[in-house]
């Protein structure tokens, strides 16, 4: 398996009837803004380079971001809130994701999803979580990645259920921004790594200040910091 085949195998997912409806009734109508453009319409592989040593687990496609555009955080106001804190980190090559083709690359990144389907108000379930889950144990598996940045506190609790550490799920205090934990993993698939914590760079959470440029920034440093 590589990361390419492993890619084609997401893109034909349909394992989630309610997800599959949706992103494609999203993909159809489409939003005012975009009614001129073609929808993705499908799950959204990973993306970035493929011996990175530091993997970023977001949420889940955005309806109208990367269920349009086809690449992850691309298209929307997370993308426009992410890209130039990793440009600023020197992880990608430009600070604007637009498009696939855009001429966008990073360097020791990879970009990644706990979901793959744009779920409806954003929450994929519990279960289509569980069914996506593989995809990503398989990425971690491909990439062996030294540093893991979870996005949110669903990618945080998905890396540990995978790194089989679920007693840290159960303290949901556990999850802090900033936060840092040893990944010692319980199956010789997966090397050890660390999972550092951040806020999801939503506009729900950039726009009342949860989730600022300069914390942000200091999540990147602390990143590059721990490769060393």
């Amino acid at each position: 398996m590589t990361l390419e085949l492993l890619n084609q195998e997401i893109i034909a997912c349909h394992k989630c009837p309610r997800l599959v409806a949706w992103r494609e009734q999203v993909a159809r109508e489409k939003r005012k803004a975009y009614r001129d453009q073609e929808y993705w319409g499908k799950p959204v592989p990973g993306f970035g380079d493929p011996h990175a040593r530091v993997l970023v687990v977001g949420l889940a496609p955005g309806a109208h971001g990367s269920n349009r555009t086809g690449r992850q955080f691309t298209g929307d106001a997370s993308g426009g809130f992410l890209y130039p804190a990793l440009h600023r980190a020197g992880f990608a090559n430009q600070p604007h994701s637009s498009a696939r083709g855009d001429g966008l690359t990073l360097h020791d990144m990879y970009l990644t999803a706990s979901g793959r389907c744009a779920p409806p108000e954003n929450k994929p379930s519990p279960a289509e979580l569980d069914n996506c889950q593989p995809f990503l144990e398989r990425e971690i598996e491909l990439i062996q990645p030294k540093v893991i940045v979870a996005l949110g506190r669903i990618a945080f609790e998905r890396v540990l259920r995978i790194y089989n550490r679920k007693s840290e799920i159960v303290n949901r205090r556990s999850f802090a921004h900033g936060a840092a934990f040893d990944l010692l993993p319980s199956t010789p698939k997966y090397s050890p790594a660390t999972l550092l914590c951040s806020y999801h760079p939503s506009r729900q959470n950039t726009s009342t200040g949860k989730l600022t440029v300069e914390m942000f920034d200091e999540i990147w440093k602390k990143a590059k910091a721990l490769l060393k």
